[in-house]
């Protein structure tokens, strides 16, 4: 993947992993668009990058919104060569609790439907080279008190391996950033104090861009998607020749 003088949205790329990837997006030489709903965190962002970041407030749980950003970016930013989908939301629940419906909608809104609807609009950008989804380690074992997360996760991964094999004809290449978890407030604050700081991760994981990897793993994430791929390979490929 050439990662340098390129064009790239990012989806909630002010905060955690997002952040992470348009620090390093920008030393490599790249425009990076960051998208999220808080408006001032994205201006704190690209103030510390003027001539790199462009901020857009895009709440990515609202359809409208997203075909706004769509419309945005075909009408000033039409070379637009990659699309980061990061955005994502992490709630603990129950289906026992009363707000479990709602919560569920909006996880499945920004972890789900945003991909796809991001990735059917911008796909079809002349410049399109690259599609970047971030899914997570949980999406090969699920934690229970992550349930829709999880879920999320296994379908975002799932639909990233049938993106790549379509995609292969269109000379769009599809990579997967599948995290362990990390030191970020994904989930609320405190709940992963401890683990890994992105920095780390990060780095670890341009190396394997850099490398050609379409699959970038990291700590446990590597171990379960080495687990995975050795069991479903064989049989996806017989199943997509």
């Amino acid at each position: 993947m050439k990662i340098s003088n390129q064009k790239i949205l990012i989806t909630g790329g002010a905060s955690g992993i997002g952040l992470g990837l348009t620090e390093k997006l920008v030393e490599q030489g790249n425009t990076i668009i960051i998208c999220g709903r808080r408006k001032d965190r994205l201006d704190e962002v690209a103030a510390r990058f003027p001539l790199s970041v462009i901020p857009v407030v895009c709440d990515v749980s609202r359809e409208e919104e997203v075909r706004k950003l769509h419309q945005w970016v075909v009408a000033n930013h039409a070379d637009l060569n990659i699309l980061i989908n990061n955005a994502g939301i992490q709630n603990r629940m129950d289906i026992a609790d009363a707000d479990f419906y709602v919560r569920a909608v909006k996880e499945i809104n920004v972890n789900v439907l945003a991909p796809i609807l991001l990735i059917s609009l911008f796909a079809g950008l002349p410049t399109m080279k690259t599609i970047v989804n971030v899914t997570s380690g949980l999406a090969f074992v699920p934690s229970a008190a992550m349930p829709v997360y999880c879920a999320t996760k296994a379908f975002l991964r799932s639909f990233t391996l049938s993106l790549r094999k379509q995609f292969e004809a269109r000379g769009i290449a599809v990579i997967e950033i599948n995290p362990p978890a990390l030191h970020t407030d994904l989930g609320g604050p405190g709940h992963h104090d401890g683990y890994p700081e992105v920095s780390e991760f990060i780095d670890s994981i341009f190396k394997q861009l850099v490398q050609g990897s379409k699959e970038l793993t990291f700590g446990y994430s590597k171990e379960r998607a080495d687990e995975n791929n050795r069991t479903i390979t064989d049989i996806f490929n017989k199943m997509n020749p």
